[in-house]
């Protein structure tokens, strides 16, 4: 273990007495940290007792050991040479230049913080926000370890506020109660996340390390690992969030229909999930901008695949929010097609289903210009990781709003609306819960017996599943193996560690080998952290050789 504590510790040379933090690895004393602001005001009047040691480094002798007493010094683990460690005390934090930031860009990826901060009412909330804030602005770790309730007397109460956090989240916290707060910090983590920022810089300024070895093993993972990572868990978080993506999206495309002088928003309404969800933000663009939802046309376009279920679904959609609304059979149009490039009816490949998706587009696009209007795409961010879409067919519109919203989510986006309609427009909500119970499907290939024939997670995979790997492979980083460990502490238990396995291997395959459809993605509003346009955080040749994470993959089968 390393075990930091703390101490009031005498100079013999100046005789004064120090506020420490002593630094303890296999019965050395690596190092002696003093507090940096010593208050002097409330019920705090430390300066009767403690000197600040903020300016020069000494040697004391303590316990037999002649120990640097210093401030500016770092600690850093020989066997996890990210692990650096920095420590300040209590005040220290609330000071207008806490040593931390110092300590951080000079390499500290972990803050560890001694305190004895009394508690009076509001004021943990305004601790945790010191911590959470200060391992977000300078993306560390912060193990923050207060002084408990043992330690109350005369005035003040102290209740053992404990909290660890990393990179802004609170990942542990105790209050009121005796015993260990324990969590991990991901050290590798905040290192990517410091390299893909570039606004944080790092420190010239001279700072001691010393050095420690820890025995590597495998840490039974405590901290929570959400299943869903796009979607918050609380109910009241996610209706919140609901509420301002759908609004951010509305915002992005107000702004391109006004810019255009667009006279209508042209949709291609399936029935399903995405073109649902494009439509529900583009009624709200033109609520925006006041103008009538009839300037939005809806166009249902069946064909071979099309269900009745969801040309009905498609109809009703349109009708309850008020949108014009036209059905264009496009059957017999690609079978004149297949006639003139020679597709047989009978074959049912990829040139079968992708003819319909591109003449879906070819109408869409020419009712726009027909009408001076624009299409707008439903593409979403899963889709765009797995390259699940038709190349210059629905692959390809004027605005895209879907197009940084994962699957996991907009199945949430669609159940908001419906929520709210309730009460207020019950059949609206009715199509909408209809819409969210119907399998995910391209309706490409002929139904059986009226049912859809062509499941897409059937084919693919799980969304939930690669939703997950997105989100820890782009967001984070992340290697195969380490995605892998954390699918299965988050969802092995629903899925399996052959079926997680599977996808992950068809997750890796698909989005190195389908980079060359997101190199010329459409405009649309990036709502969350992650994103595949081109032209903001993802930058990938078209190209790229993915031998590397499936070798990795490969130890792991």
């Amino acid at each position: 273990m390393l075990i930091a504590v703390g101490l009031p510790v005498r100079n013999k040379w100046d005789n004064k007495l120090y506020n420490c933090a002593a630094i303890l690895h296999k019965g050395e004393i690596l190092g002696l940290v003093p507090k940096t602001y010593i208050p002097n005001y409330g019920e705090f009047y430390e300066q009767r007792w403690f000197a600040s040691r903020a300016e020069m480094a000494e040697t004391v002798e303590l316990c037999g050991q002649s120990v640097c007493m210093e401030t500016d010094v770092l600690f850093q683990c020989e066997s996890m040479p990210n692990l650096v460690i920095g420590v300040e005390i209590c005040e220290d934090l609330w000071a207008p230049e806490p040593p931390s930031t110092a300590l951080v860009r000079a390499g500290a990826t972990l803050i560890l913080n001694l305190s004895a901060s009394n508690e009076t009412v509001g004021k943990a909330s305004y601790r945790r926000c010191l911590v959470s804030g200060q391992s977000g602005r300078l993306m560390c770790g912060y193990v923050y370890a207060d002084a408990g309730e043992g330690e109350s007397t005369t005035d003040l109460v102290f209740a053992g506020h404990n909290l660890i956090a990393e990179n802004g989240t609170v990942l542990a916290e105790r209050r009121f109660e005796t015993g260990l707060t324990i969590s991990e910090i991901d050290v590798d983590k905040l290192v990517y996340e410091r390299r893909r920022v570039n606004t944080f810089t790092t420190s010239e300024k001279e700072i001691w390390r010393g050095s420690f070895d820890l025995e590597l093993e495998d840490t039974v993972l405590t901290r929570p690992v959400e299943k869903n990572p796009f979607v918050p868990a609380d109910q009241g978080d996610r209706k919140a969030r609901c509420q301002e993506i759908l609004t951010i999206a509305a915002l992005g495309l107000k702004k391109r229909l006004a810019h255009t002088h667009a006279k209508t928003a042209v949709v291609g309404l399936s029935g399903g999930l995405d073109s649902t969800l494009a439509l529900l933000i583009t009624a709200r663009a033109m609520d925006l901008l006041g103008r009538p939802r009839t300037d939005i046309t809806a166009i249902t376009m069946p064909c071979f695949g099309t269900t009745s279920r969801t040309k009905s679904n498609a109809q009703i959609l349109a009708e309850r929010m008020g949108t014009t609304f036209r059905e264009i059979d496009i059957g017999p149009a690609v079978k004149v097609h297949f006639q003139d490039i020679g597709q047989s009816m009978d074959d049912l490949s990829v040139t079968f289903e992708n003819g319909q998706a591109r003449e879906r587009t070819q109408v869409l696009m020419d009712v726009a210009n027909r009408f001076g209007g624009m299409v707008i795409g439903t593409g979403d961010l899963s889709e765009l990781a797995l390259g699940w879409a038709t190349y210059n067919g629905d692959h390809m519109s004027m605005y895209g709003v879907n197009g940084s919203i994962p699957k996991t989510l907009v199945r949430h986006l669609v159940a908001y609306p419906a929520d709210e309609a309730e009460v207020s427009d019950p059949k609206l909500a009715a199509v909408l819960r209809d819409i969210l119970d119907t399998p995910v499907s391209p309706e490409l290939l002929p139904p059986k017996e009226g049912e859809i024939a062509q499941r897409t997670e059937d084919l693919v995979g799980p969304y939930e599943l690669h939703d997950f790997f997105l989100y820890y492979a782009i967001r984070w980083g992340f290697s195969p193996k380490k995605v892998f460990r954390l699918a299965m502490a988050a969802l092995g238990e629903t899925y399996g560690r052959e079926t997680i396995l599977k996808w992950l291997h068809n997750f890796y395959r698909r989005f190195f080998a389908q980079q060359f459809k997101r190199s010329c993605l459409p405009d649309g509003p990036k709502v969350g952290s992650v994103t595949l346009s081109p032209r903001g955080d993802w930058r990938m040749p078209s190209d790229a050789v993915n031998t590397l994470w499936m070798r990795e993959l490969e130890t792991l089968s």
